[in-house]
């Protein structure tokens, strides 16, 4: 089995929203990088996720919603854009929170369970990590999981340690 086969499997992507978004995105010039999980999942050993979290030049956000609009379920949330078909688990979330828009224009092309795609640096991936698993708006598993993406990360490469806040390194197990 492919690993994107895989990944739409898990995902229970039957209606090609992977594929859908990302030519979306592709045929519209829309400038992206993928943040969160996936980003960690194109570093090191990738784990399943439901979720696949981007970013988007914040000058093309507000016509990307629209095209979107067009084909997808479109939510908005106060720091993100949540994009979904149905006959698809898979979670798309667009980030609007300011603090990731440098990400884009420093992203690298890379590829996540099989699937070539714009993913922030290795400096950029950490960082939202550090930023989510501090963030106490955040439900406490979804905490527990930046947890482990760090050390993830930290594994694959350890001279990113200084990069970690001493409140955060002090609860890695």
């Amino acid at each position: 089995m492919r690993a994107l086969d895989f990944w739409k499997t898990v995902t229970m992507d039957r209606s090609d929203l992977l594929e859908r978004f990302m030519a979306l995105l592709t045929d519209h010039g829309i400038r992206y990088c993928v943040v969160g999980g996936q980003a960690v999942n194109a570093y090191v050993e990738p784990v399943v996720s439901l979720d696949l979290d981007l970013v988007v030049a914040v000058d093309q956000v507000a016509s990307l919603e629209s095209l979107l609009a067009k084909q997808f379920r479109v939510e908005r949330f106060p720091h993100r854009l949540n994009v979904s078909l149905p006959d698809s688990d898979l979670r798309v979330q667009i980030q609007t929170d300011e603090r990731y828009a440098a990400f884009v224009d420093r992203a690298v092309p890379r590829d996540v369970l099989g699937v070539s795609m714009r993913i922030a640096r290795l400096e950029d991936v950490l960082s939202g990590k550090v930023w989510a698993a501090q963030d106490p708006a955040r439900r406490a598993s979804k905490r527990q999981k930046d947890l482990a993406d760090i050390a993830r990360l930290l594994e694959a490469y350890p001279e990113l340690r200084p990069w970690i806040p001493p409140d955060v390194l002090s609860r890695l197990a």
